[in-house]
């Protein structure tokens, strides 16, 4: 089986991290899965602390790529048509004409997504599954590709409104970004010409690559019998004692979908369980909902994806 099916992507991508991580001084493994949500067609959900800098990977994601980028600061206030945008009356036409909002983009930044209320966050979600927006009964399709990556802060309560588990499970993967090492930030800082180098780094694809490898990870990234049992195998998770609620559908169709990207990352045109191993982390712990006497033991979605990691049969 030919390891390498097409060097041409695999040269694509390996640029885009490179050149995010001259700037990002964090994981490498974060840039990596984000990117293969990307290429997944999949969404991004960014738990961490305030000036960890999602904002600005975001920024260097939507740079690299070659897209299209939109932030929307996320407030209590925010009405829908903020969002989505709406129809204002031409007096010079005579005629009303759709004043489109900012998720008329490629990546769009939901930051602080949780502090605007339900009807608000609730603009997003047909967007997020159809790629489409509907505007005064009007139904616009978005650019492709269409990335949302949200942003919320995980130890500040007041003032925000939880994201309901059919939103959460919209968001492929889950990812908390940690901490840089601080010294190694401090001197690249050093050397930049201004605040936000983000535009600096050039564009190493384009919108119309990135749908050409979306629809070579559907076609030509193998994926065997065994390894469809073993991600169907997640499943057992549903019946666990501890869990009110487990993995839907859609988080097992995002597990295969994630694999398929990060077997290409890693330079193969087949899954394997490892990429299983891999993904599986950041895509199913935020569809599990734990008992609360469990999660008062300190236990989590987390914890419990790990543990069946460990125990579930792994093919061969």
């Amino acid at each position: 089986m030919d390891i390498e099916a097409n060097p041409e992507y695999l040269d694509d991508i390996n640029s885009v991290i490179d050149g995010i991580s001259k700037y990002y001084v964090g994981s490498r493994k974060s840039v990596e899965i984000i990117l293969a949500t990307i290429l997944s067609s999949g969404h991004v959900l960014i738990e961490d602390f305030p000036g960890i800098g999602k904002t600005f990977l975001a920024k260097l994601f939507s740079t690299a790529l070659g897209l299209k980028f939109s932030r929307i600061q996320f407030t209590p206030d925010l009405l829908p048509g903020d969002i989505t945008g709406t129809k204002i009356y031409k007096q010079a036409s005579g005629s009303f004409e759709i004043a489109k909002g900012p998720i008329f983009a490629n990546i769009i930044l939901a930051d602080e997504i949780n502090r605007a209320p339900p009807k608000t966050q609730s603009a997003l979600l047909e967007a997020m599954e159809e790629s489409q927006v509907t505007i005064e009964g009007e139904t616009i399709h978005l650019q492709k590709p269409f990335v949302v990556i949200a942003t919320q802060n995980p130890i500040e309560f007041q003032g925000t409104y939880p994201l309901p588990e059919a939103e959460l499970d919209r968001f492929m993967v889950r990812i908390s970004l940690g901490y840089p090492d601080d010294r190694t930030l401090l001197e690249r800082r050093i050397s930049w010409e201004n605040d936000d180098p983000s535009s600096s780094i050039g564009s190493a694809m384009s919108a119309d690559k990135i749908n050409q490898i979306k629809e070579y990870l559907e076609t030509r990234i193998t994926v065997s019998k065994e390894i469809l049992d073993y991600i169907s195998s997640f499943s057992k998770l549903r019946n666990d004692e501890r869990v009110i609620a487990g993995p839907s559908p859609r988080g097992l169709i995002s597990t295969l979908r994630l694999s398929r990207a990060i077997a290409l990352l890693r330079g193969r045109d087949f899954v394997t369980p490892d990429d299983v191993k891999e993904v599986a982390p950041y895509v199913l712990p935020h569809r599990i909902v734990v008992k609360p006497d469990v999660l008062y033991e300190e236990r989590s979605g987390q914890s419990i994806v790990r543990e069946y990691l460990g125990k579930l049969e792994v093919p061969k």
